[in-house]
C-alpha cells in the first residue's frame, strides 16, 4: 500500500509487491478514504485503455457491516489478477490482454452499490462486472448491469429471488440455497433418526430469509414438526424473546440464519439463556474463520453447510490448476484456511475469463452467450449454468466446528469427522 496523498491510496495487485507504480503505468486499486474508498484506475485515456486492457468493475463492501466479507472478495480477486496477468493476460481472439480491476467501496450500502455500478459502467467504461457480497446487494447491481447489457458474475448470491427477474446478464457461481437445506435435512435425519422438532429463526434479509424459508418449507414437506418459524429485523441486538420461546419448545434442531456478527451474537445469547438442542445449525457461520475465532469454545458443535471446502480435490485448467494449488497459495499469503467466499470470488473471475476466451472478443453479448454455455471444472468445482444463470446443484459439504476446527461431515469423499451432538 503506497500513500499518494492524504485522500488517495494505490493498491498494487502485482506479483512483485515491492514494485512501484508509475502514473502512466498499471491500473491499481484506488481508494478514497472519506467516501468512495477504492477505485482501480490509471491516467491513460479511456479510449487507449479500452484498446490495451480488459477492465472488470466491482463494488466492494470494504467498510460497514459486510466489510469482513468484502475484504475476502478483494483478496481472492487479487490472487486471480496476479496469476492471470503473470501469464500475459486473457487470450482474446489470439491476442493476450492484461486485466485491470476497477473497484469502489460501497460501504455496505445497497443504494450506493447501485450508484457505483452505474458509475463503473458509464464513467469508468468497464467491460464486465463482478457483483458485491450477498444476494440483496447483488440483486441491486444486477438490475443496473441488465439495463446496460453488461455481463455480471456473482460470487456470493444463492437466492432464487436474484435470478428470477428475467435478467439475461447475471451468472452466479454458488448453487441454489435449496441444495444446502435438502442436504442437511437428509443427513441429520439419517444421523439422528429421532430428529423431529425444528425451530427456525432467520434474519429478515434476502439471503438469510431465503435460507430460513427454504429450511422451514422443506422440513414441513419432509414431515418434520416446525415448532418455531420467525424472522428478526436487521440490526436486532436482543434476541432474548425469540430464544426463550425456542427454548420452551424443546426442539431437536435449532436452525439460525444471518451474517457473521448476527450469528456470533445469537450464539452468545443462547449460551446466556441456556438454549440448546442436539443439533444447532448457523448458516453460514462455521464456514468463516471470524465466527470460530469470535466464539471460541462456544463455536464447538455448531453445524452448517457450505458451497466449498478445501478438502475437495478438483483438477482444472484455470489459472490455479487445482484446489490444492489455490489452497497452498492462499495459506502461504494469508496464514489461514480459505473459505467458500474466497474460493467463489476467484471462481467468478475465472468464469469471466473463460467466457471471454470462448467468445474470442470483448463484445458483451457474445461473452454473455459464451458464459451461458460454459460447462467447466474449476478449482472451485463444476460450473454449468442453468437457464436462470445459477450454477447447477451439486453435493455440498456439511460442516461442524469440533475443538475449534472446521470438520467435514459430508459428502463421504471428503469427510474427515463424525457428527457430534451439541
Amino acid at each position: 500500500m503506497e500513500i499518494l496523498n492524504s485522500k488517495e491510496m494505490i493498491y498494487s495487485p502485482t506479483e512483485n509487491r515491492e514494485e512501484k507504480l508509475s502514473i502512466t503505468g498499471r491500473v491499481t486499486f484506488l481508494s478514497m478514504v472519506a467516501g468512495s474508498v477504492l477505485a482501480l484506475t490509471n491516467f491513460i485515456s479511456n479510449s487507449a485503455l479500452a484498446e490495451d486492457v480488459i477492465k472488470i468493475g466491482t463494488p466492494l463492501a470494504l467498510t460497514g457491516g459486510l466489510a469482513d466479507e468484502g475484504k475476502k472478495q478483494q483478496i481472492a480477486y487479487d490472487m486471480w489478477l496476479r496469476r492471470v496477468n503473470a501469464a500475459g493476460g486473457i487470450n482474446v481472439g489470439g491476442k493476450k490482454m492484461k486485466v485491470k480491476l476497477v473497484a469502489y467501496d460501497y460501504q455496505t450500502d445497497g443504494k450506493r452499490a447501485g450508484q457505483l455500478t452505474e458509475k463503473l459502467i458509464t464513467s469508468d467504461k468497464v467491460h464486465f462486472l463482478a457483483a458485491p457480497f450477498g444476494s440483496g446487494h447483488t440483486k441491486i447491481t444486477a438490475g443496473v448491469a441488465e439495463r446496460h447489457g453488461v455481463p455480471i458474475v456473482a460470487s456470493t448470491a444463492s437466492s432464487l429471488s436474484v435470478y428470477n427477474q428475467g435478467f439475461k446478464n447475471i451468472f452466479g457461481t454458488l448453487a441454489p440455497n435449496t441444495g444446502m437445506t435438502e442436504a442437511m435435512m437428509k443427513f441429520f435425519k439419517k444421523k439422528l433418526p429421532g430428529t423431529q422438532k425444528v425451530a427456525v429463526l432467520g434474519r429478515d434479509d434476502v439471503f438469510p430469509r431465503a435460507m430460513a424459508k427454504s429450511l422451514s418449507k422443506g422440513a414441513r414437506n419432509r414431515g418434520f414438526d416446525v415448532v418455531y418459524d420467525e424472522l428478526y429485523a436487521v440490526g436486532t441486538l436482543d434476541h432474548a424473546s425469540s430464544l426463550s420461546k425456542i427454548k420452551s419448545e424443546k426442539p431437536d434442531w435449532i436452525y439460525l440464519t444471518g451474517y457473521t456478527q448476527d450469528l456470533i451474537l445469537l450464539r452468545k445469547q443462547m449460551s446466556d439463556l441456556g438454549v440448546t438442542a442436539p443439533i444447532v445449525t448457523m448458516v453460514t457461520g462455521p464456514a468463516y474463520k471470524e465466527f470460530v475465532d469470535g466464539l471460541g469454545k462456544l463455536a464447538d458443535g455448531v453445524t452448517s453447510s457450505s458451497w466449498w471446502h478445501h478438502a475437495t480435490d478438483y483438477k482444472s485448467d484455470d489459472v490455479f490448476g487445482s484446489t490444492k494449488a489455490f489452497y497452498t497459495q492462499f495459506v502461504k499469503e494469508q496464514g489461514h484456511d480459505p473459505d467458500y467466499v474466497h474460493a467463489s470470488a476467484a471462481a467468478a473471475l475465472i468464469v469471466l475469463q473463460k467466457g471471454i476466451e470462448k467468445a474470442g472478443t470483448l463484445n458483451r453479448a457474445k461473452v454473455r452467450d459464451a458464459i451461458a454455455s460454459l460447462d467447466i471444472v474449476t478449482f472451485f468445482g463444476p460450473i454449468k449454468f442453468s437457464p436462470n444463470g445459477m450454477n447447477q446443484v451439486r453435493d455440498l459439504p456439511i460442516i461442524q466446528v469440533q475443538k475449534g476446527k472446521v470438520s467435514v461431515l459430508h459428502p463421504a469423499d471428503i469427510k474427515n469427522a463424525e457428527m457430534q451432538k451439541m
